[in-house]
C-alpha cells in the first residue's frame, strides 16, 4: 500500500535543498549552450496573487526543462519597485514609500519561493536600489552625451490640488483621481528620450521577430503609425499662413473647416486681443492631453473670424476654428477637416452646422450632399473632386501631392505617430534625473563620480506635490561646471525606463559599470520573455528603443532584446461590490460610488452574498481578470499550504490553453491535488522486478511517444497538451501488466513531470535511490523506432454503423483486413449466418459491411 504525498513537508525540504546547493544560479563561464528564460518582473505592491503563479509556472517550466536538455539557463528574479503606488500608500498610511516596498518585497518573494520556482536569486535586483538606478542614471548621461536626450515645454495633465503631474488613466471624467479637482493642461519644462530617431528602425525591426505573436507586433506597428502624406500651406484672410499635415490628401475636395490647437500660434495669438479665446482656450486646458482622451470627449470649437483658401479654388474659403480635439505636439498642431470622411470630423461639423461633402464613394452613390451621422471611412473611388474624380484613393493621393509639389504651395512626407517618449515625472519615487540647473552654464549632466544620486529619504508626504522641490538640503549643490549656486533637477524617470533595461542588468552585475558588455552578449537577446499584452506597446517598445540606442553609441551589439514572446492570458475571477453613498467635495451633494469587495469581506448566505461586516446584500459582478483595484485577486498562500505547490502549479498548466484566460476554481485545484496523490502512488508502489525480456511493447511505444510530445508541447508553450498527454501516459501505465517496461516507465515518468511538479518528482527520485537531485538529471531519450506506429486501430461497420473496432498490424492487405472483420465474434453473431452483400474496405482505417 503506497503511502500518502505529505506536500507541505516536501515543499520545504526540497527548496532548502535547492536553495543550498545553489542549483539554479546560472554560471557565466558555462561551456554549455546557454538559455535566457524571463517572465516580465512584478511591482512589489503587497502579495502576489493567482496571475503571478501562472505567469512565472510559465516560465518556470521551459526554465528547468532547458536544464534537463543540457542548457545552462539564466531565469533570474527582480522588482519593478518604484512607482506611485508607494506613494499613494505613504499618503493614506502615513508609512515611507521605501519601508513599504521593501516590506512588501520580502512578503512577494518569500510566496514565490514556497512555489519551488527554479530562480536564480543570486541576481535578484530591485529598481529603488541606488546599486540599480545609480547605473540607470549612469546609462541616461551616455546617452545624454550622444544626443539622445533634450529638454523642452510640453503639455501635461496638471492637478491644481494636489499640485502634481498625472498620468492620463489617473485622470477620471476630467478630474484628479484623488483630489476630485478639474484637471488642466499645463506647459512644463520636460526631459525627452528621441526615440523617434529609431522609428523606421523599430518598425522594419517587427518583421524578424517570428516568435512574437502577430497580434503584438501589429499593436506595435501601429503605435509607430508610419504614414506617407502631404504637407501644405493654407493662405489665410489676414494675410498669414497655416500649415497642415495630412494623410489623406485625396479628400481635400471635402474640405470644410481647418482647426488648430488651443496651443496653437494663431490661437494664442486671438487671445492676446479677445477674452472669449482666452476662455476657450481655458476650458481646453481642462481636458484630456492624449489623442485617445480627445477621441471620447464631446468635440468643441471656437470660431476665430479667419478664412483659409481651399489651394486648388481659392473662392472656397473655410472657416479657422480653434478645436479642443487638436493637439499641439501632434502634426503642426493644424488640421483640415473633412466630415464626410472622418467621423470627428463628423461630429465637429453637425454640431457647428458646418458643410458635410461626399467625395469618396464606394458604389453608385455620387451625390456632393452627404446624409447621416456616420461618416463613410472605407475604399471606393474619387467623386465631386474635379481633376481626381474616377481615380482610386491611392491614385488620388499621388495625383495631389505631384500637383501640390509642382506649383509650390506642399510637400510629400513621411510622419509617424510616434512621438519621443517624455519621461520626466514630477513625484518623488523614483529614479532622480541626473542633471544640475545652474543659472550661468544652463542644465549640466552629474559628473559620473558623483554617482548615484541617491534619492533621499527624509521626506514627507503631509503637504501635496513632489517632496523633493521642497526638500531643505538636497536639492542644493553646487554646479560642477562653474562652482556658483545651483540646483538639482527634482524631475524623477518615468518607471517603463527601469523596466527598459533590467534585462541586461540581469545577465551581467559588474559594480563598476551597468554591465560587461561580453556577458551580457553571451545571455543575450532573452530566447522566451513571457509577459501580459497589456504590455504590448509600450514597455517592450521602450525595451526595444533602450537596446537599439545601447548598440548606437557602442555599449551594446543587440539590436532586439527579446528573441520569443509569449503573451499568457489572465487568471479570471468574480467580483464583488456593492453600492455607497458619499457626501461630495462640498459636503452637500451625494455621490453614489461602487465599493468593491474581496473574497474576505463577503459571506455567502442563502442564494446570495453580503458584506461581512454590515450584512449589507452584495452583487455578484462579471468574471474579470484578478486585480488588487477590483479585490478579486484570489492569494496562492492558502492553496499552497492546502494543497501544495505541486497542485497549484499542475492547475496553472493544466486547465486552459496558456494564451488564454483561465477563470480560478476551487474545484480544479482539488482536482489536481488529486492527480498529484495518483502520481504518488505510482512512484511509491510496488515495482514488478521482473527482467528485460518482460516487454510490454505497447506501452515502451506510448513511453516515447510522450516522452517526444511533452518536449515539443513544452517548447511550444502548449503546457495544457503536456499535461493531457501525462494524463494518457499514467492511464496506460495503470492498465499494464507488471513487466520491466512498466518499471522502466513509471522511473521515466517522474523526470517528464519534473519541469512541472518538481517537489513530487524530487521526492518520488530520491525514494528510488537515484543519485543527484531529478533537476540535474537529463530529459529523457526517444527511441525513434517506438515513435513509429505498428498497429493501428480499424473500424468495423455494418450498413453504415459501427459494431467493432480490431487492433491490426498496420499495413495489412484488403483481403486479411476482410477476413479478420468477417471473423470477429460480434460480427458473426451479428450476420447471423448470412453471407454479406458487399464488403468495402479502407485500408489501416475502416470495414463498412453491407448486409
Amino acid at each position: 500500500m503506497a503511502s500518502r504525498f505529505n506536500a507541505l513537508k516536501a515543499d520545504a525540504a526540497w527548496q532548502r535543498v535547492w536553495d543550498d546547493a545553489r542549483t539554479f544560479a546560472a554560471r557565466d563561464d558555462s561551456p554549455k549552450p546557454r538559455s535566457y528564460v524571463l517572465e516580465m518582473f512584478p511591482y512589489p505592491s503587497g502579495r502576489i496573487h493567482m496571475g503571478h503563479v501562472r505567469n512565472y509556472t510559465m516560465g518556470d517550466v521551459l526554465a528547468r526543462y532547458r536544464r534537463m536538455t543540457g542548457m545552462e539557463v539564466l531565469h533570474p528574479m527582480g522588482w519593478d519597485a518604484f512607482g506611485m503606488p508607494a506613494e499613494n500608500a505613504a499618503m493614506e498610511k502615513g508609512v515611507h514609500p521605501g519601508g513599504w516596498t521593501r516590506d512588501n518585497i520580502a512578503t512577494m518573494k518569500a510566496q514565490l519561493k514556497r512555489l519551488g520556482f527554479a530562480l536564480d536569486w543570486t541576481r535578484e535586483l530591485a529598481t529603488c536600489e541606488p546599486d540599480y538606478y545609480g547605473h540607470e542614471q549612469a546609462l541616461f548621461l551616455d546617452l545624454f552625451a550622444h544626443g539622445l536626450v533634450y529638454r523642452k515645454e510640453s503639455s501635461v495633465n496638471w492637478d491644481p490640488v494636489d499640485m502634481t503631474v498625472l498620468a492620463n488613466e489617473q485622470v477620471i471624467d476630467g478630474r484628479g483621481w484623488r483630489s476630485g479637482a478639474l484637471v488642466e493642461r499645463r506647459k512644463l519644462s520636460q526631459w525627452f528620450l528621441k526615440i523617434t530617431d529609431f522609428a523606421d528602425e523599430l518598425l522594419e525591426g517587427l518583421g524578424g521577430l517570428e516568435h512574437w505573436p502577430d497580434k503584438v507586433r501589429l499593436m506595435q506597428e501601429n503605435w509607430i503609425g508610419r504614414s506617407q502624406g502631404l504637407q501644405f500651406r493654407f493662405a489665410l484672410s489676414d494675410g498669414g499662413t497655416v500649415e497642415v499635415f495630412t494623410t489623406r490628401p485625396d479628400t481635400i475636395f471635402g474640405a470644410s473647416f481647418v482647426a488648430v490647437a488651443a496651443d496653437h500660434p494663431i490661437a494664442q495669438a486671438l487671445a492676446e486681443r479677445d477674452s472669449a479665446a482666452t476662455d476657450f482656450i481655458a476650458l481646453c486646458k481642462r481636458g484630456g492631453t492624449t489623442a485617445a482622451e480627445l477621441e471620447t470627449q464631446e468635440k468643441l470649437g471656437f470660431d476665430t473670424g479667419l478664412t483659409a483658401a481651399h489651394p486648388f479654388d481659392p473662392t472656397i474659403q473655410l472657416p479657422v476654428y480653434i478645436a479642443n480635439f487638436v493637439l499641439m505636439d501632434y502634426g503642426t498642431g493644424a488640421v483640415f477637416g473633412v466630415p464626410a470622411h472622418d467621423q470627428r470630423d463628423m461630429d465637429f461639423a453637425r454640431k457647428y452646422h458646418l458643410p458635410v461633402r461626399r467625395v469618396v464613394s464606394d458604389g453608385d452613390e455620387t451625390d456632393p450632399t452627404f446624409v447621416g451621422d456616420t461618416a463613410y471611412t472605407g475604399p471606393g473611388t474619387l467623386v465631386n473632386s474635379h481633376f481626381l474624380d474616377g481615380m482610386d484613393i491611392e491614385d488620388a493621393k499621388r495625383a495631389v501631392i505631384q500637383r501640390a509639389e509642382g506649383e509650390g504651395w506642399g510637400t510629400g512626407s513621411t510622419v509617424f505617430r510616434l512621438r519621443d517618449w517624455g519621461v520626466s515625472r514630477q513625484r518623488y519615487w523614483g529614479t532622480p534625473i541626473p542633471i544640475i540647473h545652474c543659472d550661468a552654464c544652463g542644465a549640466v549632466p552629474v559628473p559620473k563620480d558623483q554617482l548615484p544620486v541617491i534619492l533621499p529619504e527624509d521626506v514627507t508626504f503631509d503637504i501635496p506635490g513632489n517632496p523633493l522641490d521642497r526638500h531643505p538640503t538636497w536639492k542644493h549643490v553646487a554646479c560642477p561646471a562653474c562652482g556658483a549656486a545651483a540646483r538639482r533637477e527634482t524631475d524623477t524617470l518615468d518607471t517603463f525606463v527601469d523596466s527598459s533595461w533590467y534585462f541586461i542588468r540581469f545577465a551581467s552585475q559588474p559594480k563598476d559599470k551597468p554591465f560587461d558588455r561580453t556577458v551580457a552578449e553571451q545571455w543575450l537577446p532573452v530566447a522566451q520573455y513571457i509577459g501580459g499584452v497589456e504590455h504590448a506597446i509600450l514597455h517592450l517598445l521602450y525595451a526595444r528603443f533602450w537596446t537599439r540606442a545601447l548598440r548606437h553609441i557602442g555599449m551594446l551589439d543587440i539590436a532586439e532584446p527579446f528573441a520569443g514572446l509569449f503573451t499568457q492570458g489572465m487568471v479570471t475571477h468574480e467580483t464583488y461590490s456593492r453600492q455607497i453613498t458619499e457626501l461630495g467635495s462640498d459636503g452637500v451633494d451625494s455621490i453614489l460610488k461602487q465599493r468593491w469587495l474581496s473574497l474576505d469581506d463577503i459571506e455567502k448566505r442563502g442564494d446570495g452574498y453580503v458584506e461581512r461586516l454590515t450584512g449589507e446584500a452584495v452583487t455578484v459582478g462579471r468574471v474579470e481578470k484578478m486585480s488588487k483595484s477590483k479585490k478579486n485577486t484570489v492569494d496562492p498562500t492558502g492553496i499552497v499550504d492546502q494543497y501544495g505547490a505541486d497542485a497549484t502549479r499542475w492547475f496553472m498548466l493544466s486547465d486552459s490553453p496558456p494564451e488564454r484566460d483561465l477563470p480560478w476554481s476551487e474545484s480544479g485545484i482539488e482536482g489536481s491535488w488529486r492527480f498529484i496523490q495518483r502520481l504518488w502512488r505510482l512512484f511509491d508502489g510496488e515495482r514488478s522486478g521482473l527482467a528485460a525480456g518482460t516487454d510490454n511493447i505497447a506501452l515502451e511505444r506510448k513511453l516515447h511517444q510522450t516522452i517526444a510530445g511533452i518536449a515539443l508541447d513544452i517548447e511550444a508553450l502548449a503546457f495544457n497538451k503536456a499535461v493531457a498527454k501525462l494524463y494518457e501516459l499514467v492511464n496506460a501505465i495503470e492498465r499494464a501488466e507488471p513487466s520491466a517496461s512498466r518499471d522502466t516507465a513509471i522511473d521515466t515518468l517522474m523526470r517528464l513531470i519534473a519541469p512541472m511538479a518538481p517537489h513530487l518528482a524530487e521526492e518520488a527520485w530520491s525514494v528510488a535511490g537515484k543519485p543527484g537531485l531529478i533537476a540535474d538529471a537529463p530529459w529523457p531519450t526517444v527511441d525513434a523506432a517506438l515513435l513509429i506506429e505498428d498497429e493501428v486501430t480499424v473500424a468495423v461497420q455494418i450498413n453504415g454503423k459501427l459494431r467493432d473496432t480490431l487492433v491490426l498490424a498496420k499495413g495489412l492487405a484488403r483481403e486479411e483486413i476482410e477476413a479478420a472483420a468477417l471473423g470477429s465474434e460480434k460480427i458473426v453473431r451479428i450476420l447471423d449466418g448470412k453471407a454479406p452483400r458487399k464488403v468495402i474496405v479502407v485500408p489501416d482505417r475502416l470495414v463498412n459491411i453491407v448486409a
